[in-house]
């Protein structure tokens, strides 16, 4: 297949190419008035634009054995969010040209991530999204006041790994006005200790757990979004348990393959109307679109800033 390009930023207007940092193990520098924070992208048998290949040890790791791609995130929400209302998934410009046996890779899907909701047959825009804190495989979390004087290198040079430990400092939100509850279990520090992510993910699985949970711009956020169903390379395709597997190009229009973080958007606001975007605000985006895409990379790409 041809060679890929990768962008990213706070909104899907203002993206940059980021292909050479693809791999690397260098970040971009995410800001606007809603998130502050970085990112950093790893896609197993990455070629770029020009054909050059570009590998790293990340997915020699053992523990990220059999994962394809990664898109890792540390920062802040300047603005106070209920962890219920922060989602992570994928969003699409336009309707989908769905493989027969799709709905097996939805149950399946549905399967690993309960939270997940989804309109994937949208004749407008596709979207899958969950709350970040129910779907991520490894979720990290510490308040500003305990980070060290000098800043930890980002990404890590090891893998990030699940630390709830300060969770229970973050703020609460009583459900349906039950203030002491919440303040117990904020008091409580053993309280979002998980000794697992599998144990994380089934608490947070449950929507009143989650809204119990406000993110706001004293907790430092670090995740690592990854995956081992969906190759890029050679081919894209995507492959499920007991063998099953669907070849992508046949169904991919060149749109671009976008992960997105955002708040959720509430009935009120307008999800039923045709040319809506499936999340209300968006904190940062990730797409990888195809580097012959001139439509896509061309001309979008034309106001975009140059990375550093």
């Amino acid at each position: 297949m041809p060679g890929l390009r990768v962008r990213a930023g706070t909104c899907v207007e203002s993206l940059q190419d980021i292909t050479e940092l693809v791999n690397t193990g260098r970040a971009l520098p995410l800001r606007c008035d809603r998130f502050e924070g970085e990112v950093a992208v790893y896609i197993k048998g990455f070629r770029d634009s020009r054909g050059q290949p570009s590998y790293s040890e990340y997915f020699q790791r053992p523990d990220r054995k059999g994962i394809t791609w990664s898109v890792q995130v540390k920062g802040r929400f300047l603005q106070p969010h209920s962890a219920n209302d922060v989602l992570l998934g994928n969003t699409f410009d336009r309707s989908l040209r769905l493989p027969w046996g799709s709905g097996l890779a939805l149950q399946f899907a549905k399967f690993v991530d309960p939270a997940l909701e989804h309109n994937l047959t949208s004749d407008t825009k596709p979207w899958a999204l969950s709350p970040l804190v129910a779907t991520v495989p490894h979720f990290m979390h510490v308040r500003a006041d305990h980070v060290p004087g000098e800043q930890e290198e980002f990404p890590p040079r090891t893998s990030i790994s699940d630390d709830t430990s300060q969770l229970s400092m973050a703020s609460v939100s009583p459900a349906k006005g039950n203030r002491s509850e919440a303040q117990t279990r904020k008091d409580d520090h053993a309280a979002y200790r998980f000794r697992t992510p599998s144990e994380r993910r089934k608490y947070f699985n449950k929507e009143t757990n989650r809204k119990d949970l406000v993110f706001g711009p004293d907790d430092i956020i670090t995740i690592d979004f990854c995956y081992g169903f969906l190759e890029f390379y050679p081919d894209i395709i995507l492959r499920l348990p007991a063998g099953i597997t669907f070849d992508l190009m046949k169904y991919w229009d060149k749109q671009p393959i976008r992960f997105v973080c955002g708040t959720r958007r509430r009935p009120s606001e307008g999800r039923e109307e045709e040319d809506d975007e499936p999340t209300a605000e968006m904190f940062w985006c990730v797409e990888v679109v195809s580097a012959d895409d001139d439509e896509t990379v061309g001309e979008k790409g034309r106001d975009s800033e140059d990375v550093d």
